[in-house]
């Protein structure tokens, strides 16, 4: 099939890269954000999406919105027989939603119905399921709710941040969504509704989401800061400055909530229920360390708290 590709972000690429070495399908465009300035330089950066599909010679474009009538136009010469998608990041309109007879088919980080939206990965960790995985599904214009081609399972770790549980879902989820468009050129896949009973929703995560609460239960203030690890990032304040926190690991004592304990062992933080021991912490303009170490140049009174 001739394909137009959709998509943004790192966890798109395993995807496109796919496609592009698939034998039995062509990418003949990709549509992907427009570049943005990003990074402590502030330099105006491609998308990963856009950067791979430079090395490899296929047309880009960059619509601030899909529906100017430029990109239409522009879609519409191509001849797409299908249009994959896997985290663009803005919505379609109608208009080009009718354009590839295949129509276009999403690769979502969920298995649908649960966790539509934007985040759907972090909100699996905040909730703490034990699997979670990724569905391809027809896209209409509904919010992750067309019909369903095809689902895989992934186990939640113990140990898993989103940073490492949607690298697993990436690799595994392109070969989902090859599976899938190969089904549907072949005739042998149909798309299912989705059921009405299960539907949760996980809205775009911002940075005030990764703002610790010590007076929270040890095991939630885990899940959240897995959850918005490596981006937005969790963070506590300590002297009225930032104070960004690796993943913790759950012990069983307990410390009064918010208290600082530095000890040989490492640094414990009390909280609602037992303590949690920091792993990582990264100072304002420095970078990430070993808790210990932060806490020794620090040199934490005894009775710090967190604020």
């Amino acid at each position: 099939m001739r394909l137009v590709f959709a998509g943004t972000p790192e966890p798109a690429v395993p995807s496109l890269r796919r496609l592009i070495e698939s034998k039995r399908h062509e990418v003949v465009g990709v549509v992907t954000r427009p570049d943005a300035v990003a990074g402590r330089g502030r330099k105006v950066t491609r998308s990963p999406i856009g950067l791979l599909a430079d090395e490899h010679g296929i047309p880009v474009f960059t619509p601030k919105r899909p529906s100017e009538p430029e990109f239409i136009e522009q879609l519409t010469a191509l001849a797409p027989d299908c249009c994959p998608v896997v985290a663009y990041g803005a919505l379609l309109p109608e208009a080009v939603l009718d354009i590839p007879r295949y129509g276009w088919i999403n690769l979502h980080f969920s298995l649908l119905p649960a966790w539509r939206g934007a985040a759907p990965v972090q909100a699996a960790l905040l909730a703490g399921d034990e699997y979670t995985g990724a569905a391809t599904f027809r896209i209409e214009k509904g919010l992750d709710t067309g019909p369903v081609f095809g689902t895989m399972t992934e186990k939640i770790q113990i140990t898993d941040t989103a940073g490492t549980l949607l690298e697993r879902l990436a690799e595994a989820g392109a070969q989902l969504l090859e599976s899938t468009l190969d089904g549907v050129e072949d005739g042998t896949v149909q798309a299912v509704p989705q059921p009405l009973d299960g539907i949760s929703y996980a809205p775009k995560v911002d940075p005030e989401a990764g703002h610790i609460r010590w007076d929270q239960p040890a095991l939630a203030i885990g899940r959240r800061v897995r959850a918005v690890t490596p981006a937005p990032g969790a963070w506590t304040e300590l002297d009225g400055k930032r104070l960004k926190l690796g993943p913790v690991d759950l012990v069983e004592e307990t410390l009064p909530a918010r208290t600082v304990d530095v000890r040989k062992t490492g640094v414990y933080v009390g909280t609602a229920t037992t303590a949690v021991r920091l792993t990582q912490v990264q100072p304002p303009g420095k970078r990430m360390m070993p808790a210990l170490d932060w806490a020794r140049g620090a040199r934490l009174e005894p009775g710090t708290v967190f604020e």
